[in-house]
C-alpha cells in the first residue's frame, strides 16, 4: 500500500480518537456535577444513593477509557523523558515506532482479547451492580475497556505510520 494511503488512513484514526476525545471530555463535567450532588446529598442530608456513586465511577472509567487514544494523539500522555526532548525528529519517530511497535501494540492487544471475553461474559449473565439500588448493565462499563484499548490500539497504528513516514521522510 502507498505512504499516502497509509497516511490518509492514519488521518481517519486521528480525526475518529480527536471526535471520540473531545465529546467525551464533556463528561467531566457531569462527573463535577454528581461528586457534588452526591457530597450535597451525603453531608448535608445524610443521605447517598449507591447508584450515584456507581454513576461517578462509570464517567470517570468512560474518560478515562476513551480519552486515552486522544491523549496518546496529542503526545499529551505521561513519558518518562530521559532523552527523547533531546533527539531529532527522526530519532524520536524511531522511539515511537520501537514502542508502538514492541511495547504499546502487544500489551493492548492482549488487554483488547481478554477485555471482550471479560465483557461477553458479562452480557452473557446480564451482569448488574452487586450492590442493592447499584446500576444494571455493569457489562456497559465492561464494554468500555474494550473500545477504548480499541481505539488506543488504532492510534497506535496511526502513530507507527506516521513514524514510517517521518523516518522514510528524512532518508
Amino acid at each position: 500500500m502507498p505512504m499516502s494511503r497509509l497516511l490518509q488512513f492514519a488521518a481517519s484514526i486521528n480525526r475518529l480518537n480527536t471526535f471520540v476525545g473531545k465529546s467525551v471530555s464533556w463528561l467531566t463535567g457531569g462527573l463535577v456535577l454528581l461528586i457534588c450532588i452526591d457530597v450535597l446529598m451525603r453531608y448535608v442530608f445524610q443521605f447517598s444513593q449507591i447508584w450515584i456513586i456507581e454513576l461517578e465511577r462509570y464517567f470517570f472509567a468512560f474518560i478515562f477509557l476513551f480519552g486515552a487514544a486522544y491523549t496518546f494523539q496529542a503526545d499529551k500522555h505521561v513519558r518518562v523523558d530521559l532523552f527523547y526532548s533531546r533527539l531529532s525528529e527522526k530519532g524520536k519517530a524511531w522511539v515511537n515506532l520501537i514502542g508502538g511497535v514492541f511495547l504499546l501494540f502487544p500489551w493492548a492487544w492482549i488487554v483488547l482479547e481478554v477485555s471482550l471475553r471479560y465483557a461477553r461474559k458479562s452480557w452473557a449473565i446480564g451482569e448488574g451492580s452487586p450492590q442493592p439500588g447499584g446500576l444494571p448493565a455493569l457489562y456497559i462499563l465492561k464494554f468500555a475497556i474494550f473500545f477504548g484499548f480499541l481505539l488506543l490500539i488504532l492510534q497506535c497504528i496511526a502513530n507507527i505510520i506516521q513514524s514510517l513516514h517521518i523516518i522514510r521522510q528524512q532518508d
